[in-house]
């Protein structure tokens, strides 16, 4: 008989992500998701599979958390350039002690022209966040908020752009001012 399982599956998921986040899919070794959940190997790979399993549930727990407050700021109140303010000012704003960058982006930069899965994985992502983007957008140019001389799809996925860039540029250590210029800049572009 199996013995149940003594520990928080959802915990461990949110240590894993965590570690794949800080180093990346190639960069995270088996003993180092072993440390960062506090499980052994086979309490791993009995519950998660594989590695790589393990990393397509950490990315789509990330994804559904990120989306679900993108998908909150661009569905609430507000004028189009308002939402996406406040998309770009969220990475603006994010904590000094936490410079992980994004996870897609990293997922996307490591694994997305050599992993057929999480490829695919990343491209429904950023196709669900194109959508709601293209709706935003086209609702602001309707409203006069938003240039209407540019395609709704192509300002979405310069938004899209941006936010890894801004992203990346994060990780990398820019400064807040350095954020607050380019999301300005992207605005003043809108």
């Amino acid at each position: 008989m199996a013995r149940p399982k003594q520990f928080d599956e959802e915990k461990a998921l949110d240590a894993a992500m965590r570690a794949f986040w800080r180093a990346g899919y190639d960069g995270t070794s088996t003993e180092a998701l072993c440390e960062a959940t506090g499980l052994g190997r086979s309490s791993i790979y009995n519950t998660f599979s594989s590695k790589h399993d393990l990393f397509q549930r950490a990315l789509r727990r990330y994804m559904a958390d990120k989306n679900s407050d993108t998908f909150a700021v661009l569905d609430g109140p507000g004028s189009a350039k308002d939402k996406i303010r406040a998309l770009l000012w969220r990475i603006v704003d994010a904590p000094d002690d936490d410079p992980l960058g994004c996870l897609v982006v990293n997922a996307t930069v490591e694994l997305g022209t050599r992993d057929g899965e999480v490829a695919r994985l990343l491209r429904t992502d950023q196709d669900r966040r194109r959508a709601a983007l293209v709706t935003a957008i086209t609702a602001g140019q309707r409203a006069g908020d938003l240039d209407t001389r540019r395609d709704p799809t192509d300002l979405a996925n310069f938004v899209i752009a941006t936010i890894g860039g801004m992203r990346v540029a994060a990780r990398g250590g820019a400064t807040r001012d350095t954020l607050e210029a380019i999301a300005t800049v992207a605005l003043d572009c809108l």
